[in-house]
Formats: structure tokens, sequence, C-alpha cells
């Protein structure tokens, strides 16, 4: 049964093998064939009748046959780098009993994050860990939101450094030491180079020369008619 990623996520070159890989681990863990989207008349120059190959247009519960279930992953790169890989469900984990309740709740685990600060320059970047400082001591007990708005609500400027904390007090031992100007222990400083605006990019076999499909275009009135489309 075919299930290919590019129906998920497009063409993805160097990263089609292991998101391949990714898909198809999920898809033996929950024991589901993931289907093939977009498909609404599969091409008719294809017998799909004929032969042991079908293509899935909906989701099916992966049966249970007594042996363990397996996948294979091809990718084959344009640059001419080809791999095959055989996965295989991992036997089942043993479900062990849980440990009689003592009545003392254990302390959670710490969860470390990552504390990114950026700016401009670096007096802005003492600047920056100043008024963390500020923020953290007040509200310690937000760390993990900290860290989340400090990556995805604002711009990384090309002076940086990462704060690697598991509570308050890491927290504020970093930052206070990138405000002095000092070094410590889960603290990284550095510059990076910014260029310029991201810009998507949509290559799907025609980024290696220029004029790449101009005779296809010519002579295949199917494929002018879908580049038209897409031109619209």
């Amino acid at each position: 049964r075919i299930r290919p990623l590019k129906s998920n996520i497009g063409h993805t070159q160097a990263a089609a093998g292991v998101s391949g890989v990714i898909k198809m681990v999920e898809a033996l863990r929950h024991g589901v064939m993931p289907p093939t989207f977009h498909v609404e008349e599969p091409t008719p120059q294809v017998d799909w009748t004929a032969g042991a190959v079908e293509l899935l247009r909906e989701a099916r519960k992966w049966p249970d046959t007594g042996r363990p279930r397996r996948a294979a992953v091809s990718s084959f790169g344009a640059s001419g780098t080809n791999a095959h890989v055989i996965l295989e469900e991992s036997p089942e984990k043993p479900v062990e009993a849980p440990a009689a309740e003592s009545g003392v709740e254990l302390p959670a685990a710490p969860v470390v994050v990552p504390l990114v600060v950026s700016a401009r320059s670096p007096g802005s970047l003492v600047g920056q860990a100043e008024r963390l400082v500020s923020f953290v001591g007040e509200n310690a007990g937000t760390l993990p939101q900290v860290a989340g708005a400090l990556v995805a609500r604002r711009a990384l400027l090309s002076e940086r450094a990462v704060v690697v904390a598991g509570s308050g007090e890491e927290a504020l031992a970093g930052l206070g030491a990138l405000a002095r100007g000092e070094s410590c222990p889960g603290l990284v400083i550095g510059s990076a180079v910014v260029a310029g605006r991201t810009v998507l990019v949509f290559p799907g076999q025609g980024l290696q020369w220029a004029g790449m499909g101009r005779e296809l275009l010519d002579s295949s009135p199917v494929f002018a008619e879908r580049i038209a489309e897409c031109a619209v």
C-alpha cells in the first residue's frame, strides 16, 4: 500500500527521507495506515486493480496478524542519493504495576528551558537582560511561557545570549551575569550574521538550472495546462 509523504508536506528534498521515517514510525506506533491526501481520482494510466499496489485514500486500521508490522521507506533524491529503509514495530513494553502510594507527593521534575535574549548591540543586550531580571523576579512561575515568548514574539537580532535554566533562581543567576558582563554556568553569548528577510521557495523540479522544463512546457499540453493554472 502506497502512502507518499509528499501529499502531507510537499517537496522537502534532503529532508524527505527522515520525514518519511517519522511518518511511518508514527503509523507503526498507532497501528494506523495513513491515507494519501488530495487525491480525488487516481490516475487512469495505472491499472489499480492489477497487482498488489493500492493507493490508500482514507486512514485504515493496520491489521494485527500476530507478526510484527513492517513498513518500507524510500527516498530518491534528485542529487542521485537513494535510500531504502525497512522499519519494524517495536515490541510491546510490559505494563509495570504502579508502586504503592505512600501518601507523600513527590516533587515534579524541573522543566529546563532556554531563555533566548537578543539585541542590536552589546549595550542593548545588557539592557534587555536587566529588564528580564526584573520581570522573571516577579514572575518566576511563568518561566516556560517567558522562554516561548522570547523566541516566538520577538525578532532574533544579531547580538545574542542564551540562558539555560530549570528554575527561577537559575534564570536570575544567568540573566544577572549577562547584565553584569560576567560568565555563568548555563550562559552562552555570541553574535549572529542576520541576513535579509526570509522568503519562501517552492522548488518541485525547476531549481536545478534556468529554463528547466521549457521543452516539456512546449511538448506536453497537460503540463502546460497545469502550469497555466498555477500562474493564475
